[in-house]
């Protein structure tokens, strides 16, 4: 994973080379970890489609178009759940902001806990002595990159064998994960603890890692926690109330406009520039956001990268920024007369909590922050106000309001 180019050129590559693989074979075989450097049942463009490098409606459409909507329905459903991963998040921001909050307190008990420090240390450094999770930590520190069913598996030992916060799991594979970004991660983790789904925690299960890694592991029965229920009494009021989705400024013709580029989309191309007086443009470098921890340089390597694809595709000339001083942001923008900022739609998250420390800056310099929106988001997020049911039930109608009817 780790040799992936983080291009739009490469991302298009793997997507081409996996459309024969994307139906039956895809259905078949997608739920198999088969371990480091064989990863064949599962596309690999998680790190590419999670920076739209690749657009999902590009590998929706190379999934209908070359297996139906019959054979590619898993495809499609898999694509489709990180669509609505992040709609949930955006219904519901409060669980983030918990997140982030739990977070902290974490670490700072970490910091005053030896025997916690100890037992989360050697997790992170597969010295655990469970043959399976040590390997999985490995993996996904020398890779960037987990099988999604290993993910879940790890989460589960994590929480329940291992007895550790699950925040500082979630941060531990948020910081080294090519394909991270604050929905998937943070509702993943709190869907095996069982407060995504509430009471219903996913079991990491000796025989189900034997089958679904062909063999590779084998762990013993009492090797691992037996899960009787989930973390819910944590969180005792329940999940908090979905709100209505935020309200988005879309840009204003004519006026002077800089162009902030992030890598939460690197396809600032799509987007009609035409009408806008664009006076400067800018990489934003925004990973070491994600975690007071230090990240993983494979992630930040891939995430400049991508920054670096995405600029010369635009044909823009650009300057690079880092997302510290969010004052700056109101600076850089001012500094060239421009009145509005002009970015692809930002998801809940560091970045958007960044964007948001930056906002008082920009209403004192009259300072506008404008998003554009992708169709996918708007026609999936509406859907994304309980469990994934309601979504599957609605893929019609998604793929229609996005153009792949």
């Amino acid at each position: 994973m780790k040799d992936l180019a983080p291009t739009c050129a490469a991302g298009e590559e793997l997507l081409v080379a996996f459309v024969p693989r994307m139906g039956r074979r895809y259905a078949n075989g997608r739920n198999t970890d088969h371990g480091p450097g064989a990863h064949k049942a599962v596309s690999m463009l998680s790190p590419y489609i999670r920076r739209r490098l690749v657009l999902e409606t590009d590998a929706v459409s190379a999934a209908l178009s070359a297996h139906g909507p019959e054979d590619a329905e898993k495809f499609v459903q898999e694509v489709i759940w990180r669509g609505y991963f992040k709609g949930w998040l955006e219904r519901r921001p409060q669980v983030w902001d918990s997140y982030r909050n739990g977070l902290g307190a974490d670490l700072a008990t970490l910091g005053r806990d030896r025997r916690l420090r100890r037992d989360v240390d050697r997790a992170m450094a597969g010295q655990t002595g469970l043959e399976c999770f040590d390997a999985w930590a490995t993996e996904l520190v020398d890779t960037g990159y987990l099988h999604n069913h290993a993910r879940m598996w790890f989460a589960s030992i994590w929480i329940f064998t291992l007895g550790l916060p699950w925040r500082l799991g979630a941060d531990f594979f948020f910081r080294h994960l090519l394909d991270g970004d604050a929905a998937s991660n943070t509702l993943g983790w709190r869907w095996v603890a069982g407060l995504h789904t509430r009471g219903k925690p996913y079991p990491a299960e000796a025989q189900n890692i034997s089958t679904f890694t062909a063999g590779r592991f084998t762990p013993r029965r009492n090797e691992l926690a037996e899960v009787t229920q989930g973390l819910e009494a944590t969180e005792p009021d329940g999940l908090p109330s979905v709100l209505p989705l935020r309200s988005v400024v879309t840009p204003h013709p004519g006026r002077p406009t800089a162009l902030l580029i992030t890598d939460e989309d690197c396809r600032v191309e799509d987007f009609d520039r035409s009408a806008l007086d664009i006076r400067t443009a800018a990489t934003l470098m925004a990973g070491h956001l994600r975690s007071p921890l230090p990240l993983s340089d494979l992630v930040l390597q891939f995430e400049l990268g991508a920054l670096a694809d995405a600029v010369a595709r635009a044909g823009v000339a650009s300057v690079e920024m880092q997302a510290n001083d969010p004052a700056g942001l109101a600076r850089w923008a001012a500094d060239t007369g421009a009145t509005q900022i002009v970015t692809p739609f930002v998801t809940r998250g560091p970045l958007r909590d960044w964007l948001d420390a930056a906002t008082p800056s920009l209403v004192k310099q009259g300072i506008t922050l404008c998003e554009w929106q992708r169709d996918w988001d708007t026609a999936i997020w509406p859907h994304a106000t309980a469990g994934f049911f309601k979504v599957k039930q609605n893929i019609p109608r998604i793929l229609e309001k996005a153009g792949l009817a």
